[in-house]
């Protein structure tokens, strides 16, 4: 993840993507996971001098890495993109800390689950499909995808704030979609979301997606089933609660019972009326972003 804490650090990706070329070239490798320079320049109608230029701002900006290979021509250039991930912070906060945890999306602390449901490791199913007792298997912490038609599923994340130190913004990074029999892309799904048992929001996914297979799902993982969900950026700072910089709720970080010697709970659950479809959450090696549930605090130092 390349992450722009203040905006002149930033300059030189945001030129980078102030060409409409240069972006095709990100769609293309998002794609096709990697291209080399003809198939490139060949996909965009383009000759390959005008398209070794723009490849050259991606790549001094961080946004793709080039390897080498040898192909029937010779040695080729081969594109990818190099980090899956971009957030600006438009808010200097230069006196704000920070810490990550990531936490594998089996590795939750409680459970409810109703068909259809069931989870699975990048080498197998647990236990088999739609049998919510599986959800207790010691193999669910190795989990990397989890989806339940009904249910929540709730996880603890570490705090390790000292005394003179006090909460700024919490943010919750992770991929979700709905839970649908096979798959279907258009299947709504109100999911909510909770800190210290407190609700924060709701946001509604559009679908449970699938039709064609996720950048990083295994091989073995049927085509009929769902293959990917969206990235969505929770935030509870003290404006509110926002989701990809929508505001959700008015409920503030004030309102979530923090406190510096408790561990912060976060639950993921179905809501029980308005759009029921379920809830997918995707981890590492599974969907299109090869992470898990990425826990961001951001705190102060308080002087004394």
């Amino acid at each position: 993840m390349i992450h722009i804490k203040d905006l002149k650090s930033g300059l030189g990706i945001f030129k980078a993507l102030s060409s409409d070329i240069r972006l095709e070239i990100l769609e293309l490798l998002n794609h096709y996971d990697s291209l080399n320079l003809n198939e490139i320049a060949e996909k965009l109608g383009l000759s390959n001098g005008a398209i070794t230029m723009h490849i050259k701002k991606l790549e001094q900006s961080g946004l793709i890495g080039i390897t080498t290979a040898v192909g029937k021509h010779g040695i080729q250039k081969i594109c990818y993109i190099n980090e899956e991930m971009l957030t600006v912070e438009l808010k200097n906060r230069s006196e704000v800390n920070v810490y990550d945890v990531d936490i594998r999306v089996g590795h939750y602390i409680d459970y409810y689950a109703d068909p259809t449901c069931g989870l699975a490791t990048k080498d197998s199913i647990i236990g088999e499909f739609d049998n919510p007792r599986y959800f207790a298997d010691p193999q669910h912490i190795n989990a990397g995808i989890v989806w339940l038609s009904k249910g929540f599923l709730e996880y603890r994340i570490p705090n390790y704030l000292k005394p003179n130190q006090s909460f700024n913004e919490l943010q919750f990074i992770m991929e979700l979609g709905s839970e649908a029999p096979s798959y279907n892309n258009d299947y709504p799904s109100d999911i909510v979301f909770y800190v210290n048992n407190v609700k924060v929001g709701a946001w509604t996914s559009p679908g449970d997606f699938g039709g064609e297979k996720g950048k990083y799902n295994p091989d073995w993982w049927p085509l009929h089933l769902n293959q990917n969900g969206l990235l969505k950026l929770l935030r509870i700072n003290e404006n509110g609660t926002f989701i990809d910089g929508w505001r959700i709720s008015d409920v503030k970080i004030t309102d979530v019972n923090l406190k510096h010697n408790e561990d912060i709970k976060f639950k993921i659950g179905v809501a029980e009326t308005g759009n029921v479809g379920g809830l997918t959450i995707y981890g590492k090696n599974f969907g299109n972003y090869n992470q898990d549930l990425i826990a961001r605090v951001l705190f102060n130092i308080n002087s004394k």
